[in-house]
């Protein structure tokens, strides 16, 4: 076997994998150039350099794992990859140090005026007085995500002698009081007691733009802010108008909305204190020498019959238990996206009850879908692989139940989340065998296509209802796809619900629009990944 190691990655990947395979050693290259080599390789290494595209993928006949030497694979083309059957890995650990580090010297940096100080000294002038800093001591730190970074920069903090408030909705307080800090449960709670403020969340469509004008206004004056998560949580214009207005007094960043066009950044462009440093996090030789080993390791694992241990795609599944209840991976993945959008506060158990022909098959491969939907819509990077591991880390239990009780369908899927917060149910199942349908949402029975984009929208049962969401909508430049309108089981009952596709997105505006509707309560936004 043969494995090709591309990006200047570190020679102790070669010393590793080299007793299971012949290893290789080229310069980044081409996609092109890539096509024309990696037929004869078993498997493939490489960092951010490489694009490896669908193109390359496809060529590699022999290839059954391709390992990225860091946390991020958006160089790799996960769908193709996985419907080639190899196995991506990555890293997810060996940068923890090293951006824990770099949030704090970002910090450091900026409360002591380090960057202008300096320019101002090779200047040779002595202006002490003028970059007169702030100490660390004392002083709150908001830290957004209690990851591993996030807990690891908490810590530091701490030694410090800082006060940490931590904001996590997917993290108890037990946690974030057993890690030293205090647990802030809203984040209109959380921005007004920070001195200093990190974020350590993965971009979704919860965490872009979270740090924005409004919630700028809501906290201290003087306030610092750290970004070395992901480019868009905070909002470079917003951040540009309050560092120069002095609203917020310096702030430290790392990744950029459109990297690597940094020229293209409105904070090269800033009066205020602010240091800019191009995506450093993750580079250092140690964190370097950290993923490179790790990436190796389980390239040689897997080469050896082995499994690996941070595989972000899904890898084959056995045919025998797949195949029985594949055409109900979908749904099961949508009722679990669905519950958990739907649901506030941290998830305690997840049931999972089979009925009809389901009851009698091994779905196992369902309750990792659905394990996928719900922890997919608080976390990223979520797959096949990774949620049940994930899933067990964040202390959810899991119960699986089958019933032999009559059903409207061959086969209904039941997921049930339980969280600090509430219950809330949704139920998926095939319609004519062919069609995923949502059929029951809580107390309503529906049934409707899961779509990327729909609206759940709760309301008393009373005339003009329908108009008035619809006008919100249509204001907002939404077109309706579809619409199911549904009274709760019970006949009587003065309450019903609309499931709604829509064709585009609705931001949180839109969605507090129709909650003032008079008669509507708690609607929800929910973006589905796995759809037809």
């Amino acid at each position: 076997m043969k494995v090709l190691i591309t990006d200047k990655i570190n020679e102790s990947a070669g010393r590793i994998i080299e007793p299971a395979a012949e290893v290789d050693f080229l310069p980044t290259m081409t996609e092109e150039e890539l096509v024309k080599v990696i037929p004869q390789y078993d498997a493939l290494m490489v960092r951010s350099q490489t694009k490896v595209t669908a193109k390359i993928i496809e060529a590699g006949k022999n290839l059954k794992i391709i390992g990225r030497a860091g946390v991020g694979v958006d160089n790799i083309d996960l769908d193709s990859a996985t419907q080639n059957g190899i196995i991506v890995v990555n890293s997810p650990d060996g940068n923890t140090i090293s951006a824990s580090e770099h949030t704090i010297a970002l910090m450091l940096a900026s409360a002591r005026n380090i960057v202008p100080a300096c320019v101002s000294a090779k200047e040779g002038r002595w202006e002490r007085s003028k970059y007169t800093g702030h100490e660390l001591y004392n002083k709150t730190l908001g830290i957004i995500g209690l990851g591993k970074i996030g807990s690891h920069v908490a810590e530091i903090a701490l030694a410090f002698g800082m006060k940490v408030v931590v904001y996590d909705p997917f993290t108890s307080k037990e946690v974030v009081e057993k890690a030293g800090g205090e647990y802030i449960s809203n984040l209109d709670d959380f921005w007004g007691k920070c001195d200093f403020i990190t974020v350590h969340v993965p971009k979704t469509k919860d965490t872009i733009n979270m740090i924005n004008k409004e919630s700028i206004a809501k906290m201290k004056k003087g306030v610092c802010l750290i970004n070395c998560a992901r480019g868009g949580i905070i909002n470079e214009n917003d951040l540009k108008e309050a560092l120069d207005a002095g609203i917020v007094a310096s702030a430290g960043i790392d990744v950029y909305e459109n990297e690597p066009h940094i020229e293209e950044c409105p904070l090269i462009n800033c009066d205020g204190n602010i240091v800019l440093t191009p995506h450093l996090g993750a580079s250092t030789q140690e964190a370097q020498i950290n993923v490179a080993i790790d990436v190796a390791e389980q390239i040689k694992e897997v080469l050896t019959g082995g499994s690996a241990s941070s595989a972000v795609n899904i890898p084959s599944l056995r045919p025998d238990k797949l195949e029985p209840v594949k055409d109900y991976m979908q749904i099961a993945e949508n009722a679990g996206e669905i519950a958990m959008q739907i649901s506030e506060g941290v998830v305690k158990s997840i049931e999972i009850t089979a009925e009809g022909n389901l009851a009698e098959l091994d779905i196992q491969p369902l309750e990792v879908a659905v394990l996928k939907g719900v922890l997919s819509s608080m976390l990223e990077g979520v797959n096949y692989v990774n949620a049940p591991f994930l899933a067990k880390k964040r202390g959810i239990s899991i119960i699986s139940t089958r019933s032999n009780e009559k059903c409207n369908f061959a086969g209904l899927l039941t997921v049930k989340i339980i969280t600090d917060k509430g219950v809330n149910t949704v139920a998926g199942a095939l319609v004519a065998k062919d069609f995923p349908r949502i059929v029951k949402i809580n107390d309503y029975e529906t049934s409707i296509r899961p779509q990327k984009h729909m609206l759940l929208v709760p309301h008393v049962n009373k005339p003009s209802m329908i108009a008035q969401v619809a006008k919100v909508i249509g204001e907002n430049n939404i077109n309706i796809g579809s619409m199911n309108v549904v009274q709760k089981n019970d006949r009587h009952e003065t309450e019903s619900i609309m499931v709604i596709n829509i064709d585009t997105g609705v931001n949180d505006k839109t969605v507090a629009e129709i909650n003032k509707i008079d008669g509507v309560h708690n609607s929800k936004y929910v973006s589905l990944t796995a759809q037809d």
